[in-house]
Formats: structure tokens, sequence, C-alpha cells
């Protein structure tokens, strides 16, 4: 009895070495550690564009508008235009800073109309794109190598589809296009956190060091799932809504 009770914990011991071993064998170790940096980016920007938010919604400083967008793609622009020496390490995380903040910023109204609707919806949006977001992640990391960067050309395929329908949709106004175009768009996006994490890994290996940049990269992924299972969850909750009040 006392050696069946040890099992589970025995299996999931070993679950978690073959996991850790997995990732291991995967990916040498400056890759990893580049990694690490790169993650540690993603989640500062995450930080400041959550800031931004806040910033839009309780503070009367700053708000979403032509010139918070301006600013986040002037800030992109001066980061992609600052060159990586090792010297300006400083100077580009401040852009990145900025430019998180500035596209938390942007997010305001979408974030404005998500309480109106139900505040919980924004945690929800929040935990389910760091859960997409870390299983595409994953599934990058223990592929075989380079994989997944077969996927660029369709996704830029994809990308330039999705904007056709966009500007389609804006004379027809159909709510099935729109819905389509919604869970499309997150789809792609989901696809670019695979390529893209693969695409920095084979970077680094070929003495690309610029985390800061391939931090940049991850982030747009990042905040573009956040913001479409925001407008998907939002959607959902107030056609909920709708059909209640009929009844």
């Amino acid at each position: 009895m006392a050696t069946s009770g040890r099992q589970p914990s025995g299996i999931n011991g070993i679950n978690l070495e073959r996991f850790a071993r997995g990732l291991t064998d995967n990916i040498e170790p400056p890759v990893r550690k580049h990694l690490k940096n790169v993650y540690a980016s993603v989640t500062m920007a995450a930080i400041c564009a959550a800031a931004g938010g806040y910033a839009h919604l309780y503070s009367s400083l700053i708000g979403a508008g032509l010139l918070t967008g301006l600013g986040a793609l002037g800030t992109m622009l001066a980061l992609m235009a600052t060159p990586h020496n090792g010297k300006n390490q400083i100077t580009r995380l401040s852009l990145l800073a900025v430019f998180g903040f500035l596209s938390g910023t942007n997010l305001g109204p979408l974030l404005q109309m998500a309480i109106i609707v139900n505040p919980a919806v924004i945690m929800e949006a929040l935990l389910g794109t760091a859960v997409v977001f870390a299983c595409f992640s994953l599934a990058a990391l223990y592929a075989p190598r380079g994989q997944y960067l077969y996927l660029g050309g369709s996704l830029m395929s994809l990308l330039s589809t999705l904007c056709w329908m966009s500007l389609f949709n804006l004379f027809i106004g159909s709510r099935l296009i729109f819905q389509a175009h919604l869970y499309l768009s997150l789809a792609v996006m989901c696809a670019f956190v695979v390529f893209d994490t693969q695409l920095i890994i084979e970077k680094k290996r070929l003495g690309n060091d610029d985390y800061i940049m391939h931090g940049l990269e991850l982030f747009i992924d990042f905040i573009s799932i956040f913001r479409k299972l925001l407008i998907i969850l939002t959607d959902k909750d107030a056609n909920n809504q709708k059909r209640n009040k009929r009844n």
C-alpha cells in the first residue's frame, strides 16, 4: 500500500525530469541564456503595457489617441534604427518600455468597452493569452530544429488576406466576415509565436544577440493575441447579455 501511494509523485518527478531534459537536449546553453533575456524583455514590455492601460483608464494625464499611436510607431522605428552594440542596452530597453506603455495605452478604449460589458473579461483574456503564448512557445522550443520556419511565407500571405478581408468588410459590414476575421487573426498570431520563437533561436545560432529586438517581436505577438481574445470574449459576453434580456 505504501509503495502504491508513492507512485504518483515518482511518476510526476520522472515526467518533470523528461520535460527538463527535452528542453536541454533541444537547445544549447548559449541559446537558453539568450531566450531568458528575450522572455525577460517580453515580461518588462507586458508590465509597461499594463501600466499604459491603467493610465488610460484611471489617469487624466494620458489617453489613447492619434499621438499615442504615432508615438508607439515612432518608438518602434527608433528601436529598430538603434543598432545593438552592447553599450546602448539601457537606451534600447527604455525604448522597448515606452513602446510597451504606449501599446497598452492604445488598448484603453477596448479595455473600457470590456469593463462596460463585464470587467472579468479582461482577466480571462489575459490568462488565456498567457496560456496560449506559453503553450505555443513550448511547442516551438520542443519541436525539431527549424520545423516551423517554413510557415513564414504562408503567414505573410494570410496577413495580406486578413488585411483585404478587413478592408472589404468596411463596405459590407458583415458580422460573419467580422467573426471569421477575428478567429483567423487569432490563429495566425498563435502561429507567429511558433514561427518567431524558432526564428529567434536560429538567429542566435547564427550570432545575432539582439535579445531586445527579439523581445519586441514576441511582445507584438503577445499583445496581438491579447487584443483578439479580448474582442472575442467581450463580443461573446455582450451577445449573451442581449439574449438574456430578450428572454
